[in-house]
């Protein structure tokens, strides 16, 4: 049937209803009875599926590509909006977990980090991850610098993402989302302390050079890629581990927060507002939707529902592991570790989610769940002060679903996609765990240099990466940006200290 005609039947099923149903009754007239009022839009909707059939047919025999590469960009845009909005869960996240005088700071940084992640990665961060690097293809890109080729790819710049049906353009927003998580996940653990500046020079630092070379060993072609056989599918290392490592570096060198350990003991600065960390957390929750089924680049059913499925059974199951493990170890069962348990589940099947069963999704999210506990308490004994758990979530949960692909994989091709060969679990031997070994340290030792440099030349321009003490206790709202995130709610003047901030000084 003509395409037309099949309009102009449609258009005639909508006059028809409009005049039976929709046009205004006068009073002496009768409503159309129920069965009627139920048949005509169920015809009219059935006559929209067999029309739509009908076309769909048609352009298969036609256009099947075309129409294939218009799914998987829409696919792809809908994941980059989904990870670009995790951008505010981890605002969220991080503000709630922080105290009330330092909430302005925490939004500021979560708020410029996209922005500065946007310019970073388009000028020089997206060439070095992607582009054809020839003699160094190994270990960067060498290609593509300063927008060169981003829209139109016409000179085959960007061939490692060759593997995508959809338009550069959207391989790079899908990406540039990617790294400006990376950065994020830093704010948090030098939380309440650094210098805003600071952190906006290391931030385009971070996106701009170290993650994009590090990301191109990866997933550019590079050599951990082609000659090691690491896999990461949606970056537990790529992404969580890396922005891990450059936090932690950071954590050390800026030092605890002022009144954090005294007379040898740990004392809790809690957050003000668990509301908001837990809102922050569900987004974020959300947001995992996109990060991991979204790396797929494609609309294909089955990998996608799949990688949903992992994806969210691995931070249930995180979840309920962490309010058991703080509940036995604790006493009581802990919001915030709820909310880290979950975070942890997500960030460990980020790098397994294609190539595991279910069932063992299940298992890695238990254990992520319960070694962030952990994790969170030893880094306080070892006096390195990490005010939202970001070190334990991102670096050791990161590490751990990396090293669960080389644990659980089912084998390339076993599921919906090809990837790793068979885990350990499995049959496969120690050869897959050796890969993601090798690449976790390789990436890990270079991450973790850079940081150093980076943060150790900042401080030398700045004079400190930490602002003074008196700024700290004052609040970071007040000394870095002069404004208060709750002015009606604060009954001090501006410069007095709280009773706890008193205790501290």
């Amino acid at each position: 049937m003509e395409k037309d005609t099949i309009r102009m039947l449609y258009l005639i099923i909508l006059r028809l209803m409009y005049r039976l149903r929709l046009k205004r009754l006068k009073p002496d007239q009768k409503c159309l009875s129920p069965s009627w009022r139920f048949c005509l839009p169920l015809t009219a909707t059935l006559f929209v599926i067999w029309s739509y059939t009908a076309l769909a047919q048609d352009v298969s025999n036609s256009g099947f590509n075309e129409v294939k590469s218009l799914l998987d960009t829409l696919w792809v845009v809908f994941t980059s909006f989904l990870v670009f909005f995790m951008n505010a869960g981890f605002g969220m996240l991080e503000t709630g977990f922080c105290r009330q005088k330092n909430a302005v700071n925490i939004l500021s940084k979560n708020l410029i980090v996209f922005a500065l992640a946007t310019i970073a990665y388009s000028v020089s961060g997206f060439a070095l991850m992607f582009s054809d690097g020839g003699y160094f293809n190994p270990v960067l890109g060498t290609k593509g610098f300063l927008f060169n080729g981003l829209e139109n790819d016409y000179n085959g710049i960007f061939n490692s993402l060759d593997w995508a049906n959809v338009p550069l353009n959207a391989k790079f927003f899908f990406q540039l989302a990617f790294a400006g998580t990376a950065a994020t996940i830093v704010s948090g653990a030098v939380a309440e302390r650094i210098k805003f500046l600071a952190f906006f020079i290391f931030s385009i630092l971070l996106v701009a050079i170290s993650y994009p070379i590090t990301g191109h060993w990866v997933w550019g072609g590079g050599w951990l890629q082609t000659k090691i056989g690491f896999y990461d599918f949606a970056g537990s290392t790529v992404v969580h581990s890396v922005g891990g490592w450059a936090a932690l570096i950071g954590a050390i060198l800026l030092g605890p927060r002022l009144g954090k350990y005294r007379d040898g003991q740990s004392y809790a600065l809690p957050g003000h507002n668990l509301s908001m960390s837990t809102l922050g957390c569900l987004i974020l929750w959300l947001g995992w939707f996109g990060f991991n089924p979204g790396s797929t680049m494609a609309a294909e059913p089955m990998a996608i529902t799949h990688i949903i499925l992992t994806t969210n059974m691995a931070a249930a199951t995180g979840a309920i592991a962490a309010m058991l493990t703080s509940w036995w170890y604790f006493g009581k069962p802990d919001l915030s570790m709820i909310v880290n348990g979950i975070l942890a589940g997500l960030v460990a099947i980020t790098a397994p989610c294609a190539f595991v069963s279910l069932g063992s999704s299940v298992v890695i999210g238990l254990i992520a769940g319960t070694i962030v506990v952990f994790s969170v308490e030893l880094f306080d004994r070892w006096k390195i002060d990490d005010p939202v758990g970001a070190i334990s979530v991102h670096l050791v949960c990161g590490i751990w679903g990396t090293l669960a692909v080389g644990l659980f994989s089912e084998g390339s091709g076993s599921l919906y996609l090809d990837g790793p060969d068979k885990g350990l679990f499995f049959g496969g031997g120690f050869n897959q765990i050796s890969a993601q070994l090798y690449g976790i340290v390789a990436i890990g030792m270079f991450t973790a240099a850079f940081s150093l440099v980076a943060w150790s030349t900042i401080k030398v321009i700045l004079g400190s990466i930490r602002v003074e003490p008196e700024k700290e206790l004052r609040g970071l709202d007040l000394s870095e940006h002069a404004l208060r995130a709750y002015s009606d709610f604060v009954l001090q003047q501006d410069g007095e200290l709280s009773g706890t901030d008193r205790f501290q000084q």
